[in-house]
Formats: structure tokens, sequence, C-alpha cells
């Protein structure tokens, strides 16, 4: 079964960049500066950040949905972030490094299915949590953190 990994769309965070820390910690947001890697996963390039690179932790609603499901939670973004281009079945590898938490939800928002897995194995949890019909897309966490990661849909 063929799926498509969705980065967030750089335009969405492009304002916090221009922010000081006090602007930013009016709107619930934080400067830091990347001291390790992996450490600082970008939601918009599906890359770590580098050692020295400045990042953005933004609260950001994940699954906008009214539903009791309804959730959002604190990611990075890289200042200097590019839109990441993830092909078909391809999986960046910041997902490879870590242990996932894959959430499948319906078309109404309501979650149906879930699991964890070792990044190196997603696709398996992928097409498995496809194979349900109801299943509409499906949210990838970091499972430790609990994070939002990206969005996974049918391709």
């Amino acid at each position: 079964m063929h799926f498509q990994i969705v980065p967030l769309p750089l335009e969405l965070f492009t304002p916090f960049f221009a922010l000081d820390d006090e602007q930013l910690r009016a709107r619930g947001a934080k400067r830091y500066v990347a001291d390790r890697q992996p450490g600082f996963p970008c939601r918009v390039s599906l890359t770590d950040a580098a050692p020295g690179e400045r990042v953005v932790l933004v609260p950001f609603t994940h699954h906008n949905v009214d539903s009791p499901y309804r959730a959002s939670g604190p990611i990075f973004i890289r200042e200097d972030a590019e839109s990441a281009f993830v092909g078909l079945n391809e999986v960046p590898w910041l997902l490879r490094l870590r242990v996932l938490s894959v959430r499948a939800y319906d078309a109404d928002g309501l979650m149906v299915d879930a699991d964890v897995v070792d990044g190196r194995a997603l696709e398996s949890v992928i097409n498995r949590l496809f194979t349900d019909a109801r299943v509409a897309h499906l949210h990838v966490h970091f499972a430790r953190p609990g994070c939002f990661a990206c969005r996974v849909d049918r391709a």
C-alpha cells in the first residue's frame, strides 16, 4: 500500500522567527540553540537541527478536529528550515532514529487504532493500519516525549 508522509508547511511558522524572546514567550513559544543531534526534530524539514542551530519550540494544534481526540503539543521548527520533499513511500531519517507511536484516525477525527514501533519498521505499521478501510490518515508521534512528528496519508 502506498503512503505519503506530510511535513508541516513552513509558512505557518515563519512569523515566529522575527519575534524576540519576550514576544515568543507571549505566544507560548521559546527559542533554543540545539546542543545535540538528534534531539531537536524539525516538523517542516523533517530533519534534526545540527548543534549550534537555532530552533523555535512552538505550541501547535496537530489534530484540529471537533472530537474528543482534538490535540496539540510542542514542536520544534528550525530557523533555517526548508520544506521537506518526501517521496512516495519514503521515511525520513529522523523517524528511523526513534521509537514512534502511530495513531490511526477515521474521517471524523476519532482514533480507531494505534501502535508503537521502532522507526526502522515504520512501513509495516503504516501498511497494517491502512488495511482498515475506516482509517483516513495517520499521525506519527515521538513515543518517548509524545510530541507530534508528522501526518501520513494514503497515496
